[in-house]
């Protein structure tokens, strides 16, 4: 597991917990000592102890010495720089690392189409279908204009059955059609 996966995995774990969350919240009006953090929290200080160091392990909280007490003090900036840094939309899905994301795309072909990739069925559940209408794009090419005889050879190489395939790919959004029906064509970010 990369570095900043196993820092944003601790961090979350100092963030499980109820109480933890309760501190947080206490701690974001103002700094409090474990006796007054205990008090209003009704746990033990040694309770308390232990979640701040959990949360002080991830820099969430520091503490400074104000006469025989320690004072703990949320980091709002470690705060907002944790979730600037890894919960960004960039950066999120870099957290599959190597997850095989195809794999179900894979089960599905190996279910629902034959040896040179027809159709034998085709799936009731809806993510099962947007896979097969993803396999019939290979047929059609950005930025050309087909019209319905030209679309219906096209499918016919993967079913029988093309004005449902025709309209799944009108429906899924991938291709677009003129009013009448006779021309398509495939939207952009298909």
């Amino acid at each position: 597991m990369p570095a900043t996966d196993s820092t944003l995995l601790r961090f979350f774990k100092a963030l499980a917990d109820a109480n933890r969350l309760k501190l947080i919240g206490v701690l974001a009006r103002e700094p409090q000592s474990v006796e007054d953090l205990a008090a209003a929290l009704d746990l033990d200080s040694s309770t308390v102890s232990h979640h701040l160091k959990r949360l002080a392990a991830v820099g969430l909280v520091s503490a400074r010495a104000e006469g025989p007490y320690s004072v703990y003090s949320l980091d709002v900036e470690a705060l907002q720089s944790m979730a600037r840094e890894h919960l960004a939309e960039d950066a999120l899905p870099r957290l599959a690392g190597d997850a095989d994301l195809g794999a179900f795309d894979r089960k599905v072909l190996a279910t629902f189409t034959d040896a040179d990739g027809r159709i034998t069925a085709f799936p009731s559940q809806r993510k099962k279908a947007l896979v097969l209408v993803r396999h019939t794009l290979q047929a059609f090419e950005k930025g050309v204009v087909y019209d319905e005889a030209q679309v219906n050879e096209r499918l016919a190489r993967f079913n029988d059955d093309t004005a449902r395939m025709r309209r799944s790919l009108v429906d899924f959004g991938f291709m677009r059609r003129d009013r009448d029906g006779g021309r398509y064509w495939l939207v952009d970010a298909a």
